[in-house]
């Protein structure tokens, strides 16, 4: 058996790799605790490292971000909106197939999410009018993670969702190198997008200057993206403030493959999966014992060539595994129970099992439908819902740029035949004023209640 990664049983993985913790404990490990104290000379939890950068923006603005730019990013700046020359000059001085490439992707992600039904909707009658009016939001801002992957494809994939849903301005954070520049993909990726401003700040200083805005980076109502720990715990803490899409961990995928699959496609997905993190989590569920012995050799040998090896071998030893079970019925099962990111079907017939998911970010059926062409081209947006909130929350998609506004427009007709229940129920809860505004209309005063002069 491959030491790269492990075999186990149902019950060994539901107590181990199919176990979900709490989203506050998930990547908070003794080497951030050390980092922690040696940058801010005391022992504070990631909660109160977010609180107290959080406090600082607050309170001091720009001067927070210079502060904890240069603490936390080594980048000495004093500006931080990135000039639109410096991004015309990343569009125009890339690669050719690189340009082209962000283009298929945006027009695919743009193609995709044009699909999608947002209409209002009116409900007239005899009583009058109710319904709802869908309204964009004025100002978004999205954050990028940078670092060793800069996420260009992630600016696309929120970017481009908010522009079909018709906000007004979009602005980008993302963190500068030490060079105090920003990654010149991302920027390219940026104009393609056609974002309204970029902002070469990162971490939790970046969230909190989007949620309270400061003297060059405005307030926006709501902040999208990933991040690492330290700023999903920001956009948790700034909830309120403004909205947020959602609190992405590290990232996961499910395969649930039978006898059918080939085992090289098997272990590229997994290896794919596994070089984005340390903590990213990759794993096999499958009803074949001669498929997961073949994958794991396969894993064995590939993974030695690639330019994350170390990442993924951290990843597949610390979260990943293969899980033997008897049917794939029981795959579906324990992968409904995990609620993944993503859930890849390599099994005989994929789409008969399709409507037996409840619970996944996305659904790659088959097996050309790999989660690494979904992560860039497929159309829908790759930010998507982890930890196991894929219970209850869903990909980015054009819900998330919109507000509905409710529309409340009865006439005198049906106010009179629904006022005596609206009456009792406010007198029960003890609000005797709601109760005389409806009977203000019940009994409407001579003179319409107007006071002659």
């Amino acid at each position: 058996m491959s030491g790269v990664i492990q075999i186990l049983a149902a019950e060994q993985a539901q107590a181990t790799i199919l176990r979900r913790e709490p989203p506050d404990e998930v990547g908070n490990t003794p080497q951030i605790n050390q980092r922690i104290l040696e940058l801010f000379g005391e022992s504070l939890t990631p909660e109160e490292v977010v609180a107290k950068i959080i406090s600082e923006v607050r309170a001091e603005g720009d001067a927070a971000l210079e502060k904890y730019s240069k603490l936390l990013d080594g980048a000495s700046l004093t500006a931080f909106k990135v000039d639109s020359d410096e991004i015309g000059e990343a569009y125009t001085t890339a690669p050719d197939d690189l340009i082209e490439s962000l283009k298929t992707s945006a027009e695919r992600i743009r193609s995709f999410h044009e699909q999608q039904p947002l209409g209002p909707w009116m409900n007239w009658n005899d009583e009058g009018g109710l319904g709802q009016m869908v309204r964009p939001l004025e100002r978004v801002g999205l954050y990028v993670p940078g670092g060793t992957a800069p996420l260009a494809s992630s600016l696309l994939m929120t970017a481009v969702p908010a522009r079909v849903a018709g906000v007004e301005e979009i602005i980008v954070a993302t963190p500068p190198g030490p060079d105090g520049r920003v990654n010149g993909t991302i920027l390219a990726a940026a104009h393609i997008a056609g974002v309204d401003a970029v902002y070469q700040v990162g971490g939790v200083q970046a969230i909190a200057a989007m949620a309270y805005g400061t003297a060059s980076i405005p307030k926006v109502d709501k902040i999208l993206g990933p991040g690492n720990l330290f700023v999903v715990l920001a956009k948790r803490q700034v909830y309120g403030v403004v909205d947020i899409d959602l609190l992405p961990g590290p990232t996961e995928t499910v395969v649930i493959a039978d006898d059918s699959a080939r085992p090289d496609l098997v272990a590229a997905d997994l290896l794919a999966q596994a070089e984005h993190d340390p903590l990213a989590s990759a794993i096999l569920i499958t009803t074949s014992p001669g498929l997961a012995e073949k994958v794991c050799l396969e894993v064995e040998d590939r993974v030695a060539s690639l330019d994350r090896s170390d990442i993924i071998r951290a990843s597949l030893h610390g979260s990943g595994g293969i899980v033997l079970t008897d049917t794939v019925e029981h795959a579906l099962q324990m992968a409904n129970d995990y609620a993944p990111e993503h859930l890849c079907l390599l099994v005989r017939d994929p789409w008969s099992f399709l409507g037996k998911v409840k619970h996944a970010g996305g659904v790659f059926v088959g097996e050309h439908s790999s989660e690494a062409l979904g992560d860039y081209v497929t159309g829908p947006s790759h930010v998507m819902p982890t930890g196991g909130t894929a219970r209850f929350s869903s990909p980015i998609n054009l819900r998330d740029f919109t507000k509905v506004i409710s529309v409340f427009g009865v006439n005198k007709r049906a106010h009179d035949s629904l006022a005596a229940s609206a009456i009792t129920l406010a007198e029960a809860e003890g609000l005797t004023a709601h109760a005389a505004a409806i009977r203000a209309r019940q009994n409407p005063t001579p003179n319409g209640g107007k006071i002659d002069a």
